[in-house]
């Protein structure tokens, strides 16, 4: 993942994401505040995935940016939702870093997942939240998987 895209202000490295995030919650440190990252994928003849990264302040708005990659060739809706899960993950991880190096501690991140108790992707809502669980961040799956059904799907298109 090279750069994100924000709607207000343009292409982002990563970095750049992590400093405008510190600043939009440094405008208000009083607030609370949810960090989510999501994956939605969309299959036309290659894939595409779109990684999301929102950050609300609790019940007065948010900012997010995301990231678009295609892969070649089709692979099973298992495998695609593993893999949107592995890119949710990844990006987390990335940011739980950088939050531990600034000594933020009480900026939790929830992963939201494109699975749901309806649909085709009930049978492997327990693997994916375990991995997401395992690796130490909150989950959540359809209806409450806004970041990666909401954002990074309008994306996918």
């Amino acid at each position: 993942m090279t750069f994100f895209i924000s709607p207000t202000k343009g292409r982002l490295s990563f970095n750049q994401v992590f400093r405008d995030m510190l600043a939009f919650v440094n405008e208000h440190p009083e607030d609370s505040y949810k960090l989510i990252v999501g994956t939605d994928s969309q299959v036309r003849t290659d894939v595409y995935y779109v990684t999301a990264i929102v950050v609300l302040r609790v019940g007065k708005g948010g900012r997010f940016y995301y990231t678009k990659e295609r892969q070649r060739g089709m692979i099973s809706l298992k495998q695609r939702i593993f893999l949107e899960t592995a890119r949710s993950l990844e990006v987390a991880s990335r940011l739980a870093g950088k939050i531990m190096s600034i000594g933020k501690t009480d900026l939790n991140i929830e992963i939201h997942l494109d699975v749901g108790e309806q649909g085709k992707t009930k049978e492997i809502i327990r693997e994916v939240v375990g991995m997401v669980t395992g690796s130490g961040f909150d989950a959540r799956i359809k209806p409450d998987s806004y970041g990666a059904s909401k954002v990074a799907d309008k994306f996918t298109k």
